[in-house]
């Protein structure tokens, strides 16, 4: 993963299979994950790493997800935390709520919601995988809307900036860095002021 923050999140689950699927959607989206099985080890796991987000189960064996909660928020009380749990109770949330938890999801899990869930979780924290790789993403999509809503083709915008049809679509795609004149050139085709292409960020 490019940038300059790469996001780690540690897996605490006892099921292997549970544990298997976080670490495997977790890892497509580019986060580096340990995943762990005993509850036991999670303490000396976060001294010996910076992690930015615990995915907890709340039913396990020798400590219960609660117990594992308390223990990390007497070492730490800004590290996210997200409560995994197929038996939500008013006891759990209530429990979960106290000791900070940053949100849940229940389990079985749906991939989408699970994945918007620590999105959302780390967002709020204002921790982001990389703030450039965000800027470009957030230009390009504006570039290609608003080429979009004027019914402009690639070529038909190319032509209009001077710039090549490769360049404008690897911009739209935030595979590649636009240069200050290639923006002040694209926004002028789009008769939109140069400070609007940054507007989302």
């Amino acid at each position: 993963m490019r940038g300059s923050q790469q996001i780690r999140i540690l897996v605490v689950d006892d099921e292997s299979d549970n544990a298997e699927l976080f670490k495997a959607l977790l890892i497509k989206e580019g986060y580096l994950v340990t995943a762990l099985l005993d509850p036991t080890k999670v303490i000396a796991t976060l001294k010996e790493g910076n992690y930015h987000l615990v995915i907890l189960d709340m039913m396990m064996p020798k400590l219960s997800g609660t117990e594992v909660l308390e223990q990390i928020r007497e070492l730490d009380d800004d590290i996210a935390v997200i409560v995994a749990t197929g038996f939500p109770t008013v006891e759990t949330a209530v429990a979960s709520l106290k000791l900070s938890a940053s949100d849940y999801v229940k389990k079985p899990i749906d991939p989408v919601t699970f994945i918007e869930t620590v999105k959302r979780v780390l967002e709020k924290k204002g921790i982001t995988r990389d703030p450039e790789a965000e800027l470009h993403r957030t230009i390009g999509r504006f570039i290609r809307e608003g080429r979009t809503r004027q019914n402009l083709t690639l070529k038909q915008l190319a032509r209009r900036t001077g710039l090549s049809v490769s360049l404008l679509s690897q911009i739209e795609r935030a595979e590649s860095s636009a240069s200050i004149s290639s923006l002040y050139r694209i926004a002028t085709a789009l008769r939109v002021r140069m400070s609007e292409l940054f507007a989302d960020v």
